[in-house]
């Protein structure tokens, strides 16, 4: 049956028109006289640095915040959109960086909450669930619905986020930096349900500063710089080296630009270290390795076989079970140190959580700039803090680290997330430690910012620090790592150096270690199956308990 004429002028309409938009917070202009139109039916990338303004902008066409100046099209029609109801009333759902779930909730009291839709709670949840499972078996999104979130893969979570904005019939959905959270399998597996909300006619704004991301799932691709868009181009047409290079305005290099390292003696050696966690569950058994001075030792793995438990222990966050952890020649006794006392016996710590274990939001940036560091005489004004020192400090460091917006009595918490994790980094890296723990080091950080991290690490092993880096992000580990340790199911099932392949990598992160690979029938990783609608690899991760 052919299309009516009016059918037809609707389809032409496309599915967002901004129009001059501005915003401004303070002196702090976030947008400038933005243009954007998003087709629909599309998957529309917009990239761009840390701070240059790509939440904000999807903030105002959720209702966060109101543009100063501007107008909104929806489906062709100017809107208003005060509050993020009325984005929600008008078809637009958004999924956010840090998760909007209640945690003790099942992922169907999630789903359904704001929206419950009857006065006896019993009545709409039958209702929710009948239309849940409807939602899911359309776009192959399958989650137990009366599963605890809390005890869900961070994947799993990010499912209940969309089936959230599905269930409330966005036929637009925005994703805010939707894999800083995920591994990459993980993320290869949302590209797929991306896609397949494409084909169902739905439309879909992703936010992202990774451009594999752009590259990899985008139709449509816009770049910001300093809170405007520069350019707006089909993403085939386009390379990811210049897409970076209006990301930040100069050509940047995109990999890792290194000496041969000199290792020096052992500055960092742990020793058949296990660690339970409060469920009693060995979560690292029996590690043992070594980092000298000089040198930067990279642990692959997927997330949850026992990195994060690792680390933290050394860090002094938890306690071991058993085993040793010697730094410098010296054993430290983690029953009388903690991470302050650590801190003064040279070791540093980027942990992989900066809101939970890295600042304290609530603060402003030169606060957490010196935190754990404020006993230091240098910050002290006889009993007191000096309020000058703190802020003639902190200056230094936002002009060293490239800090967006140069405040440093900004609030921490109006900071973008890959600027939070410059103040971290700043923080830790510039204490002169001797041996340096990190964490997901570039985790929301763009590309500019990348590349001056990347560099700093180097630096600081070329100084003779020893360094001990976690990331998921397995181009990072191989990239910055001179030697590689694979973790899985809480052992380091094998060491590679560092011109190992992915694929090596790969099969050790699956749990198939050496010896086994020399089989003849050795596993094939096409085993963890991604593909939408079967057992996806975040229920199904090795070494993850379900």
């Amino acid at each position: 049956m052919a299309d009516t004429a009016a059918e037809q002028r609707v389809r032409a309409h496309p599915a967002i028109r901004l129009s001059g938009i501005s915003k401004s917070f303070g002196a702090v202009r976030a947008n400038r006289d933005i243009d954007l139109t998003v087709r629909k039916s599309s998957i529309h990338g917009i990239v761009g640095e840390n701070g240059a303004g790509k939440s904000t902008l999807m903030s105002i066409l959720y209702g966060f915040y109101q543009a100063d100046s501007g107008t909104i099209e929806v489906d062709g029609k100017q809107v208003s959109i005060p509050h993020s109801q009325a984005a929600i009333d008008l078809g637009i759902g958004m999924v956010h960086q840090h998760f909007m779930l209640v945690h003790n909730f099942t992922v169907l009291e999630n789903i359904m909450l704001g929206a419950e839709g009857a006065a006896l709670l019993s009545g709409g949840m039958a209702r929710a669930r009948a239309e849940l499972k409807r939602i899911e078996k359309d776009y192959q999104l399958e989650v137990d619905p009366d599963a605890l979130t809390e005890d869900l893969p961070v994947g799993l979570q990010q499912r209940v986020e969309i089936l959230k904005a599905l269930y409330r019939g966005a036929d637009i959905l925005i994703l805010d930096e939707p894999t800083g959270v995920l591994t990459p399998t993980e993320a290869d597996h949302l590209f797929r349900i991306l896609q397949r909300l494409r084909e169902e006619g739905k439309t879909v704004i992703l936010i992202t500063h990774k451009l594999r991301e752009i590259m990899a799932v985008t139709d449509t691709v816009s770049v910001m710089r300093q809170g405007q868009i520069v350019d707006t181009e089909p993403t085939a047409q386009t390379s990811v080296e210049a897409i970076a290079e209006k990301m930040v305005g100069r050509r940047v290099l995109l990999r890792v630009d290194k000496k041969p390292p000199r290792p020096g003696p052992v500055k960092l050696s742990v020793r058949d270290l296990t660690v339970v966690d409060s469920r009693k569950v060995p979560m690292v058994k029996n590690v043992s390795l070594d980092v000298r001075a000089g040198e930067i030792v990279g642990i692959a793995g997927v997330a949850g076989n026992g990195q994060s438990h690792l680390i933290e222990t050394i860090a002094g966050i938890r306690r071991p079970t058993q085993g040793t952890v010697e730094m410098n020649g010296k054993t430290l006794d983690y029953d009388r140190l903690d991470p302050a006392s650590l801190r003064e016996e040279g070791m540093a710590h980027v942990p992989e959580d900066r809101h939970r274990m890295g600042l304290v939001l609530a603060f402003e940036e030169n606060e957490n700039a010196i935190l754990g560091y404020h006993n230091s005489a240098a910050f002290g004004n006889g009993p007191f803090l000096s309020i000058s020192a703190m802020r003639e400090h902190a200056r230094e460091r936002i002009e060293q680290y490239d800090i967006r917006p140069p405040d440093c009595r900004l609030k921490t918490a109006n900071f973008s997330g890959g600027n939070q994790q410059k103040i971290v980094l700043a923080r830790e890296m510039e204490r002169d430690p001797d041996v340096l723990l990190i964490g997901q080091p570039t985790r929301g950080v763009d590309v500019g910012a990348i590349e001056f991290i990347h560099r700093r690490i180097v630096e600081m092993r070329d100084a003779g620090k020893a360094i001990l880096l976690v990331s998921v992000e397995l181009d990072e580990i191989r990239a910055l790592s001179d030697r590689i340790l694979v973790m899985f199911d809480g052992k380091i099932v094998g060491e590679r150096g560092a011109e190992a392949t992915e694929g090596e990598l790969g099969l050790l992160m699956a749990g198939v270690t050496d010896a086994e690979s020399d089989r003849p029938a050795a596993p094939d990783l096409s085993m963890i199956d991604t593909t939408p609608g079967q057992a996806p690899a975040e229920t199904q991760i090795p070494g993850e308990r379900p």
